[in-house]
């Protein structure tokens, strides 16, 4: 299990390039080998151990880990779901306050708040224990073909309740049961201000306090299945970059960074039971990979190929595009956007009422298949208000709720992303890392929980 997310931890200057096989050979020489071993590594490095065991469950998990970097089809035209009456939608909350005056331009339309209790100079480190700087992205013949610049890290499962701030603020348990990761004191009645000053977090260091969730995984017979790992990443094209830049046949909107605390909920849409852009994946010594889409009975699609042993992942993409202004709106959605195919030239662009482009969040959660099995397997969403169920697995979606560091994101954008370079395991592009927390495992322990009881 732990090679499944070698990506997430291991930089070298050959990661990310096209020879998956030479890839593989130095991820296992890194991993697999200690510092020091050099006869080791070497053995790997050379192709001499390829007909190992050890280096072709690396292989082979490497492979599945950068294709689910590829972005999924483009989510199915709106459908509305046949059976269950939609649940009652919720409502509104009521204004906000005004903003405090912009910090810095319209992409801090909220003043940060500081952490006073966390140490930057603690709580980042030298990159890899020697400072080194991750290698450039793909540069290709053109620029249509060229990598992103990409951030990556991990994240532990944080806890479970039913609330949701962005949806039912200040209404607690009204929601269905969530998994989060990230900050670990999230609650209904969590504010930008209360994220940046409570909590801890599992995703790398509290340098990083925002907060992510999804429904929890049910088996079906009473029990939370606990994820083993989130892999996050966050990846856009740097602000010099064609696509970024105003007047060049390929411009696809302004490149900003992510305003400061943005919220947003993107996947299925519960609201109006239309389909999102979620798939499931399966990766492990027995498992048939492919995107298996969640509109399509991706789940149980999955889950059949994906039995005891391997590991079952659900993957899902946020929007890209921002209106420039608004850090939520009505619906959770509406301030965010896809990119849309330019008719007269064929490129994705941003619409004209979402000009910003931002570094586009990816959440790849991957679970551990017990002797259960999956085949039972399901979302809380799932179930509607009402008792009656949807397809098990389509109402995939997920909230995202930000609250970095400040000075911290703007490294990995400056860094990371505005010079393209192949950042993972919280590697921050500048000789810095985050410091991964005490504790980390990359196994859930335990794996299976009852379903708390709903307050």
């Amino acid at each position: 299990m732990k090679r499944a997310i070698l990506l997430a931890f291991v930089s070298t200057p050959a990661i990310a390039s096209t020879n998956y096989t030479q890839d593989a050979r130095d991820l296992s020489a890194a991993a697999l080998c200690g510092a020091t071993n050099v006869t080791c590594q070497q053995s790997y490095i050379s192709g001499a151990k390829d007909g190992t065991a050890a280096y072709k469950r690396v292989l082979s998990t490497y492979k599945a880990i950068r294709a689910a970097e590829v972005p999924p089809a483009p989510p199915p035209a709106p459908v509305p779901a046949p059976t269950p009456a939609p649940a009652p939608a919720p409502v509104p909350p009521p204004s906000p306050p005004p903003a405090p005056p912009p910090v810095d331009t319209t992409l801090h339309p909220l003043a940060f708040v500081p952490s006073p209790d966390v140490d930057i100079n603690t709580e980042l480190v030298p990159a890899w224990g020697t400072g080194a700087i991750p290698p450039k992205g793909f540069t290709g013949a053109t620029p249509n073909l060229d990598d992103p610049g990409a951030f990556r890290f991990v994240c532990a499962p944080a806890g479970l309740n039913y609330d949701d701030p962005i949806v039912y603020p200040n209404q607690p348990g009204k929601s269905h049961l969530h998994q989060y990761y990230g900050n670990t004191a999230i609650t209904a009645a969590s504010t930008y201000a209360s994220i940046r000053t409570t909590g801890t977090s599992t995703c790398n260091s509290p340098l990083n306090r925002s907060g992510y969730w999804e429904p929890a995984m049910l088996t079906g017979t009473g029990m939370v299945v606990r994820p083993d790992v989130n892999a996050l990443y966050y990846k856009r094209y740097p602000k010099t970059h064609p696509f970024c830049t105003a007047g060049n046949s390929l411009y696809q909107g302004e490149c900003v960074p992510i305003p400061t605390g943005l919220r947003m909920v993107f996947g299925f849409n519960m609201l109006t039971m239309t389909a999102g852009g979620g798939y499931y994946n399966c990766v492990g010594p027995t498992a048939t990979q492919a995107h298996y889409p969640a509109s399509q009975n991706g789940l149980r699609t999955a889950a059949a190929v994906c039995g005891p042993g391997n590991q079952l992942g659900m993957i899902i993409s946020a929007p890209d595009c921002w209106d420039g202004k608004n850090l939520d709106s009505a619906d959770h959605r509406a301030h965010m956007s896809n990119m849309k195919r330019d008719p007269n030239t064929g490129q994705m662009k941003c619409p004209a009422t979402h000009p910003k482009v931002i570094p586009q969040l990816t959440l790849g959660v991957w679970y551990s298949v017990g002797p259960e099995g999956a085949n039972t397997w399901e979302l809380s969403s799932d179930t509607m208000v009402d008792g009656s169920k949807m397809v098990a697995g389509s109402t995939f979606h997920a909230d995202y709720f930000e609250g970095w560091d400040e000075r911290v994101k703007l490294m990995w954008e400056d860094n990371c992303i505005n010079l393209r370079l192949n950042c993972s395991g919280g590697d921050l592009g500048n000789g810095k890392q985050l410091r991964m927390f005490s504790g980390f495992t990359m196994v859930a322990n335990p794996r299976l929980v009852p379903v708390p009881v709903r307050p």
